[in-house]
């Protein structure tokens, strides 16, 4: 009797499976106005060896977004403890303020790209009980010099803070310092909404959702593993994310994609250091421009583009434009 209870449940929790993904399916065609912004990073540019402010100035003046992604990483502007260097921030936020673009800033411990964390090396000689206070420091420093500056749009606080996996740099990362440092935003500066962000695929978005004004989530269409084997999500409706962004209390108006793939996916690798050909298996033009697409379905108002020092490192470096010149078409829908 209880084995034929067992097998009967099953089959009805299966049933219940297919028919919660084919509702999901079935809600997947409606198509969404859609703003596309880039996400920059000078310490990446400058690792595939590029001038960072020629390729920046290349985005301001032949890309023309309406809306860039910037961080401000907190172990290259206090290196040293109290000494704050601004100048590389300053630059990008003044360039983009004479572009009328509108900056979302992140900053903390973690912001977008590798290592994830960005934290002092002096920090970690610090006694634990005093790195809270040195962190929100920095914050205080943060908005006190950019809430006020004409292309500032949102601030981000953290990248992904609620990732339940280790990776990256982040031995001493705090992730119980994540409300208080949303809360010294908010004393400090009335005026910009806070955004929170999230792994698209591999979190439930609770937290991120709960704190924050707009929540952000990554989407990677295509990945390899650490075994070098090429996943792709899809398999994944559309409507997976509008629906679980409705859950968390978020609509189209709060719910952005923080992280549209639009270059290679790396394990151990680099573009540098693999071909082209591998490089492409994750990021072919075909496979971007149905990202591109995808990303029309998903609910949200917004979306990032992730990497675009990867297209100009195409485009001079392999003298290959096509992902610049699709990009570019891309972003001018806007």
């Amino acid at each position: 009797m209880l084995r034929r209870f067992a097998i009967r449940f099953a089959i009805i929790l299966v049933a219940l499976f297919f028919v919660a993904y084919a509702a999901l399916w079935a809600t997947s065609f409606k198509k969404y106005s859609i703003s596309f912004g880039i996400s920059f990073s000078p310490e990446y540019a400058t690792s595939l060896g590029l001038d960072w402010k020629e390729t920046y100035l290349a985005i301001l003046n032949d890309l023309k977004p309406k809306y860039l992604r910037l961080a401000i990483p907190w172990s290259r502007v206090e290196a040293n403890k109290n000494s704050y260097t601004f100048e590389d921030v300053d630059y990008m936020m003044n360039e983009a303020s004479k572009h009328n673009i509108k900056v979302l800033l992140a900053f903390g411990q973690k912001v977008p790209r590798w290592p994830e964390c960005y934290i002092p090396d002096w920090i970690k000689t610090t006694p634990a009980n005093d790195r809270k206070g040195e962190l929100l420091s920095y914050i205080e420093k943060v908005i006190g010099r950019y809430k006020n500056n004409s292309a500032l749009e949102l601030w981000q606080v953290e990248n992904e803070p609620f990732i339940k996996f280790d990776f990256g740099d982040c031995q001493v990362f705090d992730k119980n310092s994540i409300a208080e440092e949303v809360t010294l935003v908010k004393k400090l500066d009335t005026s910009h909404k806070v955004v929170l962000t999230d792994s698209g695929e591999l979190s439930t978005w609770q937290d991120a959702a709960k704190m924050s004004d707009v929540l952000g989530v990554t989407m990677y269409r295509t990945v390899r593993t650490p075994g070098g084997f090429v996943v792709n999500y899809g398999w994944v409706p559309a409507a997976f994310y509008k629906v679980r962004a409705f859950m968390w209390g978020k609509d189209y108006n709060n719910f952005f994609v923080s992280e549209l793939q639009a270059e290679p996916w790396f394990t151990n690798g680099t573009p540098t250091n693999t071909s082209i050909n591998v490089q492409e298996q994750t990021a072919s033009i075909n496979q971007l421009s149905k990202n591109i697409s995808y990303a029309q379905y998903v609910g949200a108002s917004r979306a990032y583009l992730w990497g675009v020092e990867w297209w100009y490192w195409m485009k001079t470096k392999q003298s290959d434009s096509k992902y610049w010149d699709v990009m570019k078409t891309t972003i001018s829908g806007n």
